[in-house]
């Protein structure tokens, strides 16, 4: 298998997407990962099975009917596999392995059917003090970006995932691409103020546009760095509502085609008007562990533009 992600747009060949068949009970307050996670526990309304399967299913029809081979991890019993963008990502032609949470570590040994088709050499494994997930690495072109934080609560704030030592690791791994951090607001409790990840809060989309919660960044020069990289009548600002509701967490499947949450009604709009098909489907409950579209996917081959 050739490797190739140099963007979030190109038009996608091949991506390995999440199951929920066999997801598990639900997990106790104590066991939540994120804060969208704990409210729907304690409320009762946390998404069953059967709902969630449906909603991946969906989308692998949809990407299949684009032309995209989907690879799906083997089932692990009663393990939650939906968020494949959590264990590993690609940046040209290699596979970086993700320093996850302990409790995930079973989820990378699900996909060997996928790792034993790469070149062992492309992949590579961070060292210990690398904290990495997907969510916050974005290849774009020249560019890497990444979602860090830096704060002195790290080891206490269960919802920050990439340090500042990935940056560094990164840059010295990838020395032609320059590595774009930016500082990300945290919260365990609140997940109106919580961007979990960096494509919570920001995503670029079709050839020059860019999706952006700016209240889910800690620094305002880096509000004003994308502004000017992608132009002020080229952004599409949520609010933290549409954060909450994982509006900046859609997928690509080329410039000119994306999959989006059919409630994305204003998103979805602002899209058409700009000439991207939007292709829809409802993944509500999916949403309610601080995850959408993006967060189950990990592309593998996009035609580079």
């Amino acid at each position: 298998m050739r490797l190739n992600v140099t963007d979030e747009t190109s038009a996608l060949h091949s991506v390995l997407l999440g199951t929920a068949i066999s997801n598990g009970p639900t997990p106790s307050v104590e066991e939540a990962y994120d804060p969208k996670s704990r409210y729907h526990i304690e409320q009762g309304t946390y998404p069953l099975e059967a709902d969630m399967v449906k909603e991946l299913e969906d989308f692998a029809a949809i990407l299949e009917r684009n032309g995209v081979e989907v690879f799906r991890p083997k089932v692990i019993e009663k393990c939650n596999q939906i968020f494949s963008r959590d264990i590993g990502f690609v940046i040209d032609d290699c596979f970086i392995k993700a320093n996850i949470l302990p409790d995930r570590e079973r989820e990378i040994e699900a996909i060997a059917h996928v790792l034993e088709q790469i070149d062992p050499q492309k992949i590579l494994t961070p060292p210990q003090e690398v904290h990495v997930e997907g969510g916050d690495v974005m290849p774009h072109h020249d560019y890497i970006f990444v979602g860090v934080y830096q704060g002195e609560d790290y080891p206490q704030t269960i919802t920050a995932r990439t340090n500042a030592a990935a940056v560094q690791w990164l840059q010295s791994t990838f020395t032609n691409k320059t590595v774009k951090a930016f500082e990300l607001r945290k919260s365990n409790t609140d997940p109106f103020t919580n961007a979990l990840h960096l494509d919570c809060c920001f995503q670029p989309v079709g050839d020059r546009y860019a999706i952006i919660h700016e209240n889910g960044f800690l620094h305002q020069e880096d509000i004003d760095f994308i502004t000017t990289l992608f132009g002020e009548e080229n952004l599409f600002r949520i609010s933290a509502q549409e954060m909450y509701d994982m509006t900046s967490n859609i997928f690509s499947i080329s410039p000119k085609v994306v999959v989006s949450d059919l409630h994305f009604e204003r998103l979805n709009q602002w899209l058409k008007e700009r000439e991207i098909k939007v292709e829809t489907l409802s993944f509500r409950e999916i949403a309610k562990q601080e995850g959408l579209l993006r967060c189950t996917t990990l592309p593998l081959s996009r035609t580079t533009v």
